[in-house]
């Protein structure tokens, strides 16, 4: 039998009160997709780490394509070796063009100076020859986030990679990027290429990948051929345990309306974003209610949850909560009328990872925790994070703790906390179980049925139809800034939402009227 391409064996790692990894094995083959597996904190971010050069492990042996590799390579180093990572978050610099962002550090030269033809042409050569849909002259911060991905696949590729690690490709994509980046990874496989494919989507790994590794708590737990195993063997696997997927119980009874937007309109760009022009948008969400958002990328989901809670403007429309009319120039008029946003990116965007857990949790309650009007009352501070670490059963090791050093599904609670702590009388979460696991998903889809069981009037906006399915009691469909149906979650399936996001037909009954444009939201 041929020796693999990549054998790690008895990895350890260990950081200050923590064990990452206690003693990990992991062997992928030549040409072979490897899923790697695991809840998040299972230690898979960390051996990835390792594998690329970014950390040292404390004992244990790499050996890659026949040598073992030193514990001291750098990234680059590893990269010249032919491991190439592709992390979750894009290290891409948007400010320069697709084939800068393909040979930076190492672009042609002649006479000193950057060969500028040569330059272009080596990169659309490269472009063509793995059939993606790339203009080299393209600013990346033009791109979308799928074609971004695929800057960054493209760029392995002009590295000569004979391993490449992909963490989380698909969180950031629709369905139909998906089916690209899947096909990509299958021409990949074709060539001869290896790929460690690490996602929570285990119905891509059941599609695509060809054996897999779990890793539970630091620790290897089991190998084998992904067609041996069920999905729900996978889930046991990785857990522990049996996990059953929470879903929404239509509420008997709702509240009045307590958010009310009629008329969102929006043709202008807004500045630095790449954003979607909004056409006459209108929902309302009454007090217990979770009006779930579809809609492929660039729907304008997102957009209108920015301009609901003030952090973008638009040309025309109004927002009310409890029928009083809003004056929303920042999110902190958002805030003070009651409307919390978790957004989709929560490293940009909602966390400040060199913070602490507790600033995070926090910052936005101070006023209510201050003593003597100037000074943070800790003891009362203390207690909120506590009380919150219960309630979500967020897994720290201090709250003291820098917020970065926590998994994706932990970081997520955090944020919930911190809306939940200001008892928001609308909240908006966007994309809430992207990048999390199976069981850390379930958790917060229990939050958000706890909140709305409060009264909270709740909006979430989620890529995948299952989950928007799940958690919902009704589900508004975007397409193209335009709202194209209201569906109750009961009676949708993925056929019809699909359509009334792709398509924008098949309206169901219960459509959402299109209503008058009224006047903009600043006086």
């Amino acid at each position: 039998m041929e020796s693999p391409l990549l054998s790690v064996q008895d990895i350890c790692k260990s950081f200050p009160g923590v064990k990452a990894l206690g003693g990990v094995q992991l062997e992928v083959r030549r040409g072979e997709v490897h899923a790697l597996l695991g809840e998040n904190g299972a230690g898979k971010s960390t051996l990835l780490k390792i594998l690329s050069g970014a950390q040292a492990a404390d004992t244990g042996s790499i050996v890659f394509d026949g040598q073992t590799l030193s514990a001291s390579d750098t990234p680059l180093q590893r990269q010249q070796r032919g491991i190439v990572t592709i992390y979750q978050e894009f290290n891409l610099l948007p400010g320069l063009t697709v084939a800068e962002n393909l040979f930076i550090g190492r672009e042609p030269l002649r006479n000193g100076l950057i060969h500028w033809a040569r330059l272009f042409s080596e990169a659309g050569r490269i472009i063509r020859d793995l059939n993606v849909d790339l203009n080299p002259r393209d600013e990346v911060r033009t791109l979308s986030v799928a074609k971004q991905q695929l800057v960054e696949i493209t760029k392995a590729m002009t590295l000569q990679a004979k391993l490449i690690i992909m963490d989380e490709p698909t969180a950031a994509l629709s369905g139909r990027e998906v089916d690209q980046l899947l096909n990509i990874v299958r021409d990949l496989r074709a060539r001869g290429l290896s790929i460690i494919y690490v996602s929570h989507k285990l119905n891509e790994v059941k599609a695509l990948c060809d054996r897999y590794s779990v890793f539970r708590d630091g620790r290897f737990v089991t190998s084998g051929a992904v067609a041996d195993v069920s999905v729900n063997d996978i889930v046991k696997q990785m857990v522990g345990r049996e996990v059953v997927g929470a879903k929404r119980k239509p509420p008997d009874r709702l509240g009045e309306v307590v958010l009310q937007v009629d008329g969102i309109t929006r043709t202008r760009p807004v500045a630095g974003v790449s954003s979607t022009p909004l056409n006459n948008l209108s929902v309302q969400v009454r007090a217990g209610e979770i009006v779930g958002f579809a809609g492929l990328v660039g729907a304008g989901r997102t957009e209108l949850a920015r301009v609901i809670f003030g952090a973008d403007p638009c040309d025309s429309g109004t927002v009310r909560v409890m029928n009083r009319r809003l004056i929303l120039r920042s999110p902190q008029d958002g805030m003070r009328a009651g409307i919390m946003l978790v957004p989709e990116d929560r490293k940009q965007q909602g966390c400040f990872l060199a913070h602490s857990i507790r600033q995070n949790m926090t910052l936005p309650s101070l006023g209510r925790l201050s003593k003597l009007r100037w000074f943070v009352d800790e003891s009362a501070e203390t207690r909120m994070v506590e009380e919150y670490r219960r309630k979500l059963s967020i897994k720290m090791a201090s709250d003291k703790v820098m917020i970065g050093t926590l998994s994706g599904g932990n970081q997520q609670k955090v944020l919930l906390a911190r809306c939940m702590a200001l008892h928001p009388k609308v909240l908006i979460v966007d994309e809430p179980t992207r990048g999390i696991d199976v069981s850390a998903k379930a958790e917060v889809h229990q939050v958000l049925f706890d909140m709305a069981e409060q009264g909270v009037a709740v909006i979430v906006i989620s890529s995948e139809l299952p989950e928007i399915m799940a958690v919902s009691d009704r589900i508004v469909t975007f397409k193209n800034g335009a709202i194209t149906g209201s569906v109750p979650a009961h009676q949708a399936t993925e056929e019809q939402l699909m359509s009334l996001m792709a398509l924008g037909i098949e309206r169901p009954l219960g459509m959402l009227r299109q209503l008058r444009t009224v006047q903009p939201l600043a006086a």
